[in-house]
């Protein structure tokens, strides 16, 4: 017995907002990427290659690998265990601390680089203790650590609680009744079961500690070759009229975007397979 699928015709309407879907995110996205693409490697790719083996990108690109190995780490534990206290207990300040954990989301990351200036810098409420025991915190290193955590917070607690609550807490109590202690639980029972969640929430955490600009930048001073970063190596190198420069960082960038772009799309699905498995 044969069965045939009839597909609902496209009413000129939905084809009209389909278009306009298509000419904004060409606007916004497809034509400034292709654009970027364009001026990195119209010259030829020998000016690219020159360009991101200068001792300022190369000094760039070390830094941020250094602030996405230290602030992406440090999240990821935070995130685990925010969303496993949110997720499996209830407890006074549970919904403030579920605000706190999204406040990155709701604030500008140039406000929150301005914060960690007015607590650590030289003026600011700890500045004079930390001058005093030579402490260096903003225009170094820490400063842009502690800027890098901040919009990178919630990522990882984000994609796990849904997870944690979906799967629900009966598959580790079973396993504390067997006798398995706190830590093999963990390892054993609720670690897999997130899996793809976390690697999702390190993955966006990832992405965003590296493309990271507004908060860097404030707390950073841009001093190429020292504190800049590989965004803020793209703005400086475009000031300083040298774009080729600019558009091939910028390149490199867009790459890590795109590459980001897949991953997620895969973890996605994982975790959405996960989630209907259970």
């Amino acid at each position: 017995m044969s069965t045939t699928t009839n597909k609902i015709p496209k009413t000129k309407g939905q084809l009209v907002l389909i278009g306009m879907t298509l000419l904004y995110l060409a606007a916004i996205i497809f034509v400034p990427a292709v654009a970027v693409f364009y001026e990195a490697f119209h010259k030829g790719i020998e000016p690219f290659l020159t360009s991101v083996q200068t001792r300022d990108f190369i000094e760039a690109v070390k830094l941020t690998a250094i602030i996405a190995l230290i602030a992406v780490p440090l999240n990821t534990i935070f995130g685990l265990c925010a969303a496993w206290a949110i997720a499996r207990r209830q407890f006074p300040g549970r919904t403030f601390l579920i605000s706190l954990i999204d406040l990155p989301f709701s604030i500008s990351p140039v406000v929150a680089g301005l914060m960690i200036v007015l607590l650590y810098g030289r003026v600011g409420w700890l500045g004079p203790w930390l001058q005093a025991n030579d402490i260096r915190i903003i225009f170094a290193l820490p400063g842009m650590v502690l800027a890098t955590i901040f919009v990178t917070l919630p990522f990882v607690a984000r994609e796990v609680i849904p997870v944690l609550e979906e799967i629900g807490p009966e598959q580790e109590e079973a396993a504390r009744t067997l006798g398995a202690s706190d830590w093999q639980i963990f390892w054993r029972v609720t670690l897999p079961s997130i899996r793809w969640a976390l690697m999702y929430g390190v993955l966006l955490t990832n992405a965003r500690a590296m493309g990271e600009f507004g908060a860097v930048s404030v707390v950073s001073g841009s001093i190429l070759g020292r504190t800049s970063t590989l965004p803020i190596f793209v703005e400086q190198a475009y000031k300083n009229y040298q774009t080729e420069a600019a558009f091939s960082a910028a390149v490199i960038l867009g790459l890590l975007a795109g590459v980001t772009l897949v991953i997620k799309e895969i973890l996605e699905r994982k975790t959405a397979r996960k989630i209907s498995d259970n």
